[in-house]
C-alpha cells in the first residue's frame, strides 16, 4: 500500500518543497495544527517543539502542518507567518491545500478528526501512530525511540555467540 503524500500549498521556515519521500530514512513525526485551536496552542505545537529539541534532526524530523477546516478568513498565510514568529516555531510548516469541501487535502487523505493531529511514520515512510488531542511526552517519547532503535535490532544465531563458562563482574554463565 502506498501511503498518501502530504499536500502543502506552501511551506514556512524552508526553503525547498518536502515530501514525506524525501524524509525516507528518518523518523517523521507531522503535527497538524490550526493556529486559532486551544488544544493545538497549549499541547500539539509545545510537544512538537519538544520533540524537535529533543531528537537529532538527522535522525528525527519534524514538520507542522497547519490545516484549517474552519474560520478560514481568519488563518491566511500572513497569519500563520505572524504565528510562527510569534511561538518561536522554527520546524518547517506546510499549508494544507483545500480540498473539495471544508476538509483540507492531506487532512482527508489521513483521515484525520480534527485538531491537533500527529502522525508518526517509520524509516521507511509506514504510517506508525495516528493521535489526536493530547499526546503523552511519554508515550511519544518512547514511541520515536521505539522506531529510531529499530536499525539496531539483529539476530543473532548461536555461531554468532561465542559464550564461555564461567562468572564475571556481569554475571555467571553456564
Amino acid at each position: 500500500m502506498t501511503l498518501p503524500e502530504l499536500h502543502v500549498s506552501q511551506w514556512f521556515n524552508t526553503d525547498k518543497n518536502i515530501t514525506l519521500a524525501s524524509l525516507l530514512g528518518k523518523v517523521i513525526v507531522v503535527e497538524a495544527f490550526q493556529m486559532l485551536c486551544p488544544g493545538c496552542v497549549l499541547h500539539g505545537i509545545p510537544l512538537a517543539q519538544k520533540v524537535a529539541a529533543a531528537f537529532p534532526k538527522e535522525k528525527v524530523a519534524v514538520l507542522g502542518l497547519h490545516t484549517v477546516f474552519e474560520h478560514h478568513d481568519a488563518m491566511t498565510p500572513v497569519s500563520l507567518k505572524a504565528f510562527l514568529h510569534e511561538y518561536r516555531i522554527t520546524f518547517p510548516v506546510g499549508v494544507d491545500a483545500p480540498g473539495e469541501g471544508p476538509m483540507p487535502k492531506t487532512m482527508q487523505a489521513f483521515q484525520m478528526r480534527g485538531t491537533p493531529s500527529m502522525l508518526i511514520f517509520d524509516k521507511s515512510g509506514s504510517l506508525r501512530a495516528h493521535h489526536f488531542g493530547d499526546v503523552s511526552e511519554l508515550l511519544l517519547g518512547a514511541e520515536i525511540a521505539t522506531l529510531l532503535g529499530q536499525e539496531r535490532e539483529t539476530s543473532l544465531t548461536a555461531s554468532d555467540v561465542s559464550i564461555q563458562p564461567g562468572c564475571g563482574e556481569d554475571g555467571c554463565t553456564i
